[in-house]
């Protein structure tokens, strides 16, 4: 988003006039950042074998999807209602990475049914799918490397108490799971969480997996996750893709060597492409003060966008309705009956009553974690692509509350 003319605009178009004409609270997003986000891991990963596959979790909506597969961009899914999605909109299943957790053996039978590549990350699973396919449907492991990495212990998954992958100090169990069982291994995975700024965290979880590798014949690929961190804050430090990149594929190609062929090598962004492509925009309802803060209220809250109370996430917001407003401080909060505070003591353009707020970094995990609590309407979706801004989710009604509601009689 940028200033033009003392206005906010996304490609061209003026956002206030974007939320006349479909109303606040609304996801926004910027096509042409997505397309941008992509040529810098291209970039920084050219001269791998390299794949991408986006991680759908972190936004959903199907337009995305196919924004996504226009982009020659694979998909990581962990449930196979993301898998049907994906299907639905275009992507072949063999396109489709499926890594669930904690799910039933009959959701791997479905998802083994649809076509996608199989990610298992306990034995359990591995047992039962071995018992059922042997070698018949090859299949990815999720190794979990033991490292500790990302902004926030709820989404670092490698760490040794994480109830995600098999560790590798059960290495030994997991090949007599294999051998046993004639199961075909064609891929290796690991993700260690998000928000990793350190290229080294990437070098020690790719040598555990080349470590794993020599185990494992017939590779075809080595899955690396991702976690590349993206800025929220003003200065914010971010992955230098450029350096990780580099030392990677160093580290790839004395693998490649010593394995015996070229391996592909899969990343699996999903945060890095979406987050800053969104905004969250919302309308100030009131504005309160009290012998402590002045709050700005406004008509949107933990309902649309749980982060900042689920992770203490920070997301930079700004007022579009007076870009040249004196500075004030003001402590943002929303109208669910909780305290759902979005931005504490921020330093924005003097906010009055019908001013609208945009929340940065929205893209990811904004809208697909939004929920209606308080019965509370989620908002419409609408990307700005070529010059148009298109409206990809109408918002909700009172009949979309009751859609699934059984009426019977008391």
């Amino acid at each position: 988003m940028e200033i033009k003319d003392n206005a906010y605009t996304i490609q061209g178009l003026k956002v206030l006039d974007i939320c006349e004409e479909y109303g606040t609270p609304l996801y926004l997003y910027d096509a042409d950042k997505i397309t941008t986000q992509l040529n810098k891991l291209q970039e920084a990963f050219e001269g791998l074998n390299v794949r991408f596959k986006y991680a759908a979790k972190a936004l959903t909506n199907i337009n995305i999807l196919k924004l996504m597969k226009k982009q020659g961009v694979g998909l990581d899914v962990v449930s196979i209602q993301e898998a049907w999605l994906g299907v639905k909109a275009g992507f072949e299943p063999k396109d489709i990475m499926y890594t669930p957790n904690c799910v039933s053996f009959e959701e791997i039978k479905m998802a083994v049914e649809l076509g996608v590549t199989i990610n298992i990350d306990n034995i359990s699973i591995l047992e039962q799918f071995g018992h059922e396919y042997h070698d018949t449907v090859p299949c990815c492991i999720r190794l979990n490397p033991h490292i500790m990495a990302g902004g926030n212990t709820k989404i670092s998954t490698g760490h040794i108490d994480s109830k995600f992958g098999i560790s590798v100090l059960q290495m030994r169990h997991l090949l007599r799971v294999v051998e046993t069982n004639n199961i075909k291994v064609k891929g290796l995975h690991i993700h260690t969480g998000s928000d990793i700024l350190d290229a080294e965290v990437f070098l020690r979880g790719a040598q555990i997996v080349f470590d794993a590798a020599q185990d494992f014949k017939d590779l075809e690929f080595l899955d690396f996750g991702s976690g590349f961190k993206v800025a929220y804050r003003q200065d914010d430090a971010t992955t230098d893709l450029k350096q990780v990149g580099s030392r990677l594929k160093e580290a790839v190609d004395k693998f490649n060597a010593e394995y015996g062929r070229e391996m592909e090598i899969w990343f699996e962004p999903g945060k890095f492409l979406v987050s800053e492509a969104g905004y969250l925009l919302v309308r100030t309802n009131v504005i309160k003060t009290t012998p402590a803060t002045v709050f700005a209220g406004v008509d949107s809250g933990m309902n649309h966008l749980i982060r900042p109370m689920m992770y203490d996430a920070y997301h930079d917001m700004f007022n579009l309705s007076n870009p040249s407003g004196t500075s004030r401080v003001y402590t943002v909060v929303g109208y669910i009956c909780e305290t759902d505070t979005l931005g504490k003591d921020r330093k924005l353009n003097e906010l009055r009553e019908g001013d609208v707020l945009a929340i940065k970094n929205a893209g990811a995990y904004g809208f697909s974690m939004s929920n209606n609590y308080n019965s509370r309407f989620r908002p419409a979706e609408v990307l700005v692509i070529n010059g148009e801004a298109k409206l990809i989710r109408k918002r909700e009604t009172l009949d979309d509350l009751l859609r699934n509601q059984v009426e019977v009689d008391l």
